[in-house]
Parts: C-alpha cells; sequence; structure tokens
C-alpha cells in the first residue's frame, strides 16, 4: 500500500469527532491568519487619513520604530496627521505577509513599497522595504504590539522634471533609504538615527530579539 493510500485510509477511518476537530483547528489557523493580513493591509488607513482606523490597528502599548519616528503607535498617529497636513504626501503598497505563530503571539514579515512627494519641492521618491511586527492576540483580537521597518532599496522621483538635489545631504543617509531620508529632512521630517537595510546587522538583532520573543 502507498503512502498515499495508507494516509487517505488513516484519514477515512479516523473518528468524526477527531475530523471535526482537526477541521476546526484549521479554520482557526485560518481566521488567525486572515486577521493578521487584514492588520498589514490595514496601513491604507494611513494613507486615506483614517485616523481612528489606524489606532485600531495597534495594543494600546504598541509602539513603532520607522525612519522619521519612534515611540508609541497613538504618538504616531498624531504625528501623521501634522504629515498629511504639510506639503509632504505618501502612500504605500503593501505585499502578503509571512507568518511564524507561537500561540497567541506571532512574528510578521510584509513587503511594503512606500512612494512619497513633497508638492512644493517637486521631488519624489520611491522606497523597498519591509515592516517586521510583532503582533499578540488579546481578548481575541489579533492587534500590532511591535513594529520595525527594514529598507532594502530607495530612488528619487522627479514627477515634473530634474531638480536639484544636495548630494551632501544624501551622503549622511545609507544608500538603502537615501532618497527616502533626503525628502523627509527636506519636510520638516528628518531621520534621527540608522535603521536596519537589507542584510545588515541591525536586521539580523532585530529578528533575532523577535525570534527570541517568540518563543518566550
Amino acid at each position: 500500500m502507498s503512502r498515499t493510500t495508507l494516509t487517505r485510509s488513516r484519514v477515512a477511518n479516523a473518528p468524526a469527532q477527531d475530523l471535526r476537530g482537526q477541521a476546526k483547528l484549521n479554520l482557526s489557523i485560518l481566521e488567525d491568519r486572515q486577521s493578521i493580513a487584514d492588520l498589514m493591509t490595514g496601513w491604507i488607513h494611513r494613507d486615506l487619513a483614517e485616523w481612528d482606523q489606524l489606532r485600531e490597528l495597534f495594543h494600546p502599548d504598541g509602539t513603532i520604530e520607522i525612519s522619521w519616528f519612534e515611540g508609541l503607535a497613538s504618538d504616531f498617529v498624531d504625528g501623521s496627521m501634522r504629515m498629511g497636513e504639510s506639503d509632504l504626501r505618501t502612500k504605500h503598497f503593501i505585499g502578503a505577509p509571512v507568518v511564524a505563530f507561537n500561540g497567541h503571539k506571532a512574528t510578521v514579515e510584509t513587503n511594503a513599497v512606500v512612494v512619497g512627494e513633497n508638492v512644493r519641492l517637486n521631488l519624489g521618491c520611491s522606497t523597498h522595504a519591509r515592516f517586521y511586527d510583532q503582533v499578540e492576540k488579546r481578548n481575541g483580537v489579533w492587534k500590532i504590539l511591535k513594529r520595525q521597518g527594514v529598507y532594502d532599496f530607495s530612488y528619487f522621483n522627479f514627477p515634473q522634471g530634474v531638480v536639484e538635489i544636495d548630494r551632501e545631504v544624501v551622503k549622511r543617509y545609507p544608500r538603502e533609504y537615501a532618497s527616502l531620508g533626503y525628502l523627509l529632512e527636506k519636510s520638516g521630517f528628518p531621520v534621527k538615527r540608522v535603521f536596519a537595510t537589507k542584510g545588515s546587522d541591525l536586521e539580523k538583532t532585530m529578528k533575532a530579539k523577535g525570534h527570541a520573543w517568540l518563543a518566550a
């Protein structure tokens, strides 16, 4: 008897109660994955200036560490509101998340493209990055506990023709997010430290801490 036939035979002969239990477990896993995917794509609320919905993506003690902001997610939303009133416009394209579970905790890595434009400077950028999230299920609801950014590469956009760029300012930032850092600085939202880039020690440390948190 082949392994396939044997497996099918065991499933067919399994007690109905066991099959129902497995089906319930599978459904629960699918529901958890969909809830977490909804958290990731929920970043559209930031682009749409839907601030209350954006706050709901995070637990009350949730934090975020990205290029221009570090601190509580609630304060990040307030900062995003200020950015929305500035000359800087941003839009995010979010990919499908890769999720690792341990009970009511999970780590999530998600591709993202950040497109920005300062309408006063006629200058923009496109930055390929990843969100690295720690998420928790509390009271039956998944929300983000910690969000960090990893930057892969970035380039300038010139929506109305080439404009002058201060190359000395650009050189202050890692190449992987230099155009984003430049645009943020010129828009009044400076990047205050070095952030993780693809394959960097900072990325390795971030993920090591994430794995330890998940396993604890």
